[in-house]
């Protein structure tokens, strides 16, 4: 149960937590695939999916200059080409414009969504220390400066810098320090059960899990301090 009165400090995942309102990313790209009418079916998409995450964490592709549209981008285009190679997609059949129209939607989306948190992740920031614990590619401070965030949070646990990637705990324990607090007095706001909440209660942390349409479907056993199904949600519980 979420006791609020133990809470002095924050930390935040930011990738499907502040910037899709939960909903994991592969979701909000496949949406925008469907609404251009690619003509693959959602499995092969997760698997273009999958291998656009691994080449961007396994190379210096992102460059910390790099906005989010800019991410996006380099993820549509890594997709399409695996696609095309894979045979799953034919040139004659690509749309010249698919690859664009879908960074610039999932980029609309993600900006939609951090239109809504801004200025709820404000009035917190004005009450508890907050610090920001995610996976992310080494522009990050480029991306919150990018969707107006920047200046919100006191420190960045970012794990292209610090070389520890979620589930791994220690990556908790370093944002835990870097709040100046104890863990029983953090709590973590995210959105993935495995990475975000099962890790940081793991740590002691108290946790507030934002759940939506994930990678996998759950369990049903899964549990949380709190759990909510809207980035709004976090006003009553904050008592804001």
């Amino acid at each position: 149960m979420f006791d609020i009165t133990k809470v002095k400090g924050i930390l935040f995942d930011y990738g499907g937590t502040i910037d899709s309102d939960g909903l994991h990313w592969a979701e909000v790209i496949w949406t925008v695939y469907q609404e251009r009418e690619v003509p693959v079916s959602k499995e092969v998409f997760r698997e273009a999916y999958v291998f656009g995450e691994r080449t961007l964490g396994k190379n210096p592709i992102v460059k910390p200059y790099h906005t989010f549209l800019d991410m996006l981008r380099l993820k549509t285009g890594l997709q399409f080409q695996w696609l095309l190679d894979g045979g799953y997609l034919s040139p004659g059949t690509v749309r010249p414009e698919w690859a664009e129209e879908i960074a610039e939607g999932c980029y609309a989306y993600a900006r939609k969504c951090v239109d809504k948190a801004r200025p709820i992740l404000r009035e917190l920031s004005g009450r508890y220390p907050m610090v920001l614990v995610s996976n992310f590619y080494g522009n990050i401070e480029t991306v919150l400066k990018d969707f107006e965030l920047d200046g919100l949070f006191g420190a960045i646990v970012e794990s292209a810098v610090v070389g520890i990637r979620k589930p791994d705990p220690a990556i908790f324990r370093l944002g835990v320090e870097r709040l100046g607090v104890e863990p029983r007095e953090a709590v973590v706001v995210g959105d993935s059960y495995d990475k975000d909440i099962v890790p940081a209660t793991r740590v002691g942390c108290q946790t507030v899990w934002l759940k939506n349409i994930g990678w996998a479907p759950y369990s049903g056993d899964e549990t949380a301090d709190a759990i909510i199904a809207d980035f709004a949600d976090l006003r009553p519980l904050f008592q804001l």
